[in-house]
């Protein structure tokens, strides 16, 4: 029998406050709007949460409005591949491709790991992010951090402050795995200050170092210290661009469009010889539940996005030591529900 049933579509913006100011390069941040997609169909229930890019001017405002003009086609059913024909990358193709997946798992009575063929999720050791402020300051946050085992800097370009930044928190966390995240912050000129002291200080990542459409200023940069794409890579296409300037890629599925394109992606990336990060644009839990399932096939994972939240939904991802973990009924389960 042929389902005639049609798609309910729920969509609304929320704004997310945040904790405390979290600030990076060029920019600082109190509240974290994000798009909220609901999919109905025969008592069946697909959700996804997207906050956009910021730096790209993918706003929630945006988004509402481009998922809404597709309402009607997405009320007569879309499937996850056609979805992608009929959004761009970014926000709201993520919201909606998150509810077609978690819809699509329910109508079929198994959870999204089985329909992506995956094996059973595992925890997985997730970084904590410090964000940039005094040198003192930031290595008491690190600190707090008493049960992370990897920690993320933020950085903001002044190379003298970065590095004192960066041996404050080495002192105070001799035993933690370190990244720094630059958010494009970094030209040739300071970019050969600060790279010696992140080979002093033992620093395993060095994330987003140049400008977005600047890559070639890596040319000839030491790779003693692998450097990752965000920025500079946003979807598949332009993983295939721009591979060849970095060793890591970081995959966001706020900036590719969903788990169906981040998952093409870290193959893809694997078959280029690179190595595969997931991060978050901050968000709650429902946010984080998808890119904990693409973290699965990734070596360095990014997603405590839920703790710079004054409030995350329930029942929320759980963080114990050092790890991330996201019970079934969070998302992507038949029965999940989160409020």
């Amino acid at each position: 029998m042929i389902d005639t049933a049609r798609v309910q579509l729920g969509l609304r913006n929320e704004d997310l406050r945040l904790s405390a100011p979290f600030r990076i390069s060029g920019h600082v941040f109190e509240v974290s709007p994000v798009t909220l997609v609901t999919l109905r169909k025969n008592g069946r229930t697909g959700r996804g949460e997207a906050a956009g890019v910021y730096y790209t001017r993918d706003t929630p405002a945006q988004m509402l409005t481009m998922i809404e003009q597709l309402r009607d086609t997405l009320e007569n059913g879309v499937g996850r591949q056609e979805l992608r024909s009929l959004l761009p990358p970014g926000g709201a193709r993520n919201a909606v491709d998150c509810a077609l997946w978690e819809l699509e798992a329910a109508l079929a009575g198994v959870p999204v790991w089985q329909l992506a063929k995956m094996e059973r999720p595992r925890p997985l050791l997730t970084t904590f992010t410090v964000g940039a402020d005094d040198p003192g300051v930031m290595a008491e946050r690190a600190c707090a951090y008493t049960h992370a085992r990897a920690i993320k800097l933020k950085l903001t370009g002044e190379a003298d402050l970065d590095i004192a930044r960066l041996r404050a928190v080495r002192a105070a966390r001799p035993d933690a795995w370190i990244g720094v995240d630059a958010n494009q912050g970094y030209v040739p000129d300071t970019l050969s200050q600060l790279l010696p002291a992140l080979v002093d200080e033992g620093v395993s990542l060095l994330e987003q170092p140049c400008r977005r459409g600047f890559e070639a200023e890596l040319d000839g940069v030491d790779r003693a210290v692998p450097i990752a794409a965000d920025e500079s890579i946003l979807d598949l296409r332009e993983l295939e661009d721009r591979a060849r300037w970095f060793d890591v890629v970081n995959i966001k599925l706020d900036k590719c469009g969903g788990l169906t394109e981040g998952l093409m992606m870290a193959r893809r990336a694997r078959e280029l010889g690179k190595r595969v990060m997931v991060g978050n644009m901050v968000g709650t839990s429902l946010a984080m539940a998808p890119a904990f399932l693409l973290g699965q096939f990734c070596d360095i994972v990014d997603l405590d996005g839920p703790l710079f939240l004054d409030r995350d939904r329930t029942p929320g991802v759980v963080y114990a030591d050092g790890h991330v973990d996201c019970p079934a009924q969070v998302w992507g389960a038949p029965d999940a529900v989160i409020a």
